[in-house]
């Protein structure tokens, strides 16, 4: 009985809100396109030919999408932007931009900008040679050219003006970065290193506001101590739990990017800007799995389960699980696809706000 409550707790809220929201679509999304920015947790394939390792277009990677095959989704199966665009009403997820053989119309619906390895900081980006966000902003403005050219200026604009614009960045920036680079720390405190990301954060989202974009969702920074890497190279004291020092960081910059988020809604007359909490939901799944409907937290799917991610998460990994939907993780790093859909539940709810604003 408790595995059975555990699963209804888990896919209720994201049953009933796709419910709601096909019922008020009438088959039709409820918004023109989705335009995604940031990192490996929204890549759906943009680093599959760029010259950097971090990629996730081989198996495992994948394994559990409908057809088997890997995109480049660092997952076993959906990333949440997949299950956010189906519960808007999308028949096709928005494509990687860099990925696209021909775009034509296939843009008409928006793009996915994001890259892995890449962070608000531009020498995150730089470390791992990923599209850097500033980049990711150049590729956009390429989109809006190619945009007015298919669709014509009025429709574009209308497209542009009132599509949903996601920004998800900040994990790498810490876990793949700051932490690992003695540079940083010696040039900052972690507080202070979260001082400047906010800082870039309102750069990117002026930028993205001069360039038409009104309504955008913010995924906050998620519970980075609790990544499976994170206790393995820095849970010293930790009792195998959470990394508490690091947790705190994460509430201070989403402290920050709050209140940064208000005085850019009070510059900027016509922005719907709102933050989705991707902290609270990832921590409880990872102190309290069972209550999710999940079996295990502390280690993740692929290989061992404490330090693969990325290359390291390939088809010869020792030890790889067979069943993914009892994980909180798939990899070190990200959550799985049974994971995500929770994820996704949240975000969801927060963004609806500003869609029917």
């Amino acid at each position: 009985m408790e595995y059975s409550s555990a699963l209804i707790s888990t896919y209720f809220p994201f049953l009933f809100l796709f419910v709601v929201l096909v019922n008020l679509t009438n088959g039709k999304p409820i918004v023109p396109a989705l335009f995604i920015f940031g990192d490996s947790s929204l890549d759906v394939g943009n680093n599959n030919n760029e010259p950097t390792f971090v990629k996730a277009n081989f198996l495992p990677y994948g394994r559990d999408l409908e057809n088997h095959i890997p995109t480049g989704r660092f997952c076993n199966g959906k990333l949440t932007i997949d299950y956010g665009a189906e519960a808007f009403g999308f028949t096709s997820y928005q494509p990687p931009y860099l990925s696209l053989r021909v775009k034509g119309n296939n843009i008409l619906n928006g793009a996915n900008f994001a890259s892995a390895g890449s962070g608000y900081h531009d020498s995150t980006a730089k470390l791992y040679r990923a599209i850097s966000m500033s980049k990711q902003l150049e590729y956009y403005m390429m989109y809006q050219k190619e945009l007015m050219k298919i669709a014509g200026q009025s429709t574009a604009l209308y497209i542009i003006s009132s599509g949903v614009y996601l920004v998800g960045a900040g994990s790498g920036d810490f876990i793949l970065n700051y932490y690992i680079n003695p540079l940083l720390q010696k040039a900052y405190t972690p507080y202070q290193f979260s001082d400047i990301l906010v800082q870039r954060y309102s750069n990117f989202i002026q930028s993205l506001y001069a360039a038409g974009a009104r309504k955008i969702g913010v995924p906050t920074l998620t519970a980075i101590g609790c990544f499976p890497i994170t206790i393995t190279l820095f849970g010293f004291h930790s009792n195998n739990e959470c990394v508490v020092k690091i947790n705190n960081v994460a509430i201070y910059f989403n402290q920050q990017l709050n209140s940064t988020s208000e005085n850019l809604r009070k510059i900027l007359p016509q922005l719907d800007l709102t933050l989705l909490d991707s902290y609270e939901p990832l921590y409880n799944m990872a102190n309290k799995p069972l209550e999710y409907g999940f079996f295990e937290a502390r280690k993740a799917c692929c290989g061992t389960g404490l330090l693969e991610t990325s290359v390291f998460c390939n088809p010869k990994s020792i030890g790889t699980c067979v069943d993914a939907s009892k994980y909180v993780f798939w990899d070190s790093v990200h959550p799985t696809g049974a994971a995500n859909k929770v994820l996704a539940a949240k975000l969801i709810s927060d963004i609806l706000p500003i869609i029917y604003k």
